[in-house]
């Protein structure tokens, strides 16, 4: 345990700050999960409807530092790039012959 005031007040800030990173990255991992089983079982529709709530979730965890910009950012990517290309994967199950180009 801390003796000094400096390193009692420096610990009661770190779990304080603990407890708050990891509200953000419970809730980054819960959203990000939804999102890819929503994807596996091809309900890409309800996946789009969570995508502004994830991007909302890593931007403020970038913002609080939680994360990195960079990572926020890759991640919005990933996750966008994977509903994307199960959409249009979707749609070339669903209607072959319109997509065949000339």
């Amino acid at each position: 345990m801390p003796i000094k005031k400096s390193a009692k007040k420096a610990l009661r800030q770190n779990v304080k700050r603990k407890a708050r990173n990891l509200v953000y990255k419970k809730k980054m991992k819960d959203l990000i999960k939804k999102i890819r089983s929503l994807v596996l079982e091809n309900k890409t529709e309800e996946a789009k409807k969570l995508l502004p709530q994830v991007y909302k979730i890593l931007d403020k965890s970038a913002k609080v530092n939680v994360i990195k910009k960079n990572t926020a950012s890759r991640k919005k990517a990933r996750i966008t790039k994977m509903i994307k290309s199960k959409i249009q994967i979707s749609n070339v199950e669903s209607n072959p012959k319109s997509n065949i180009q000339k």
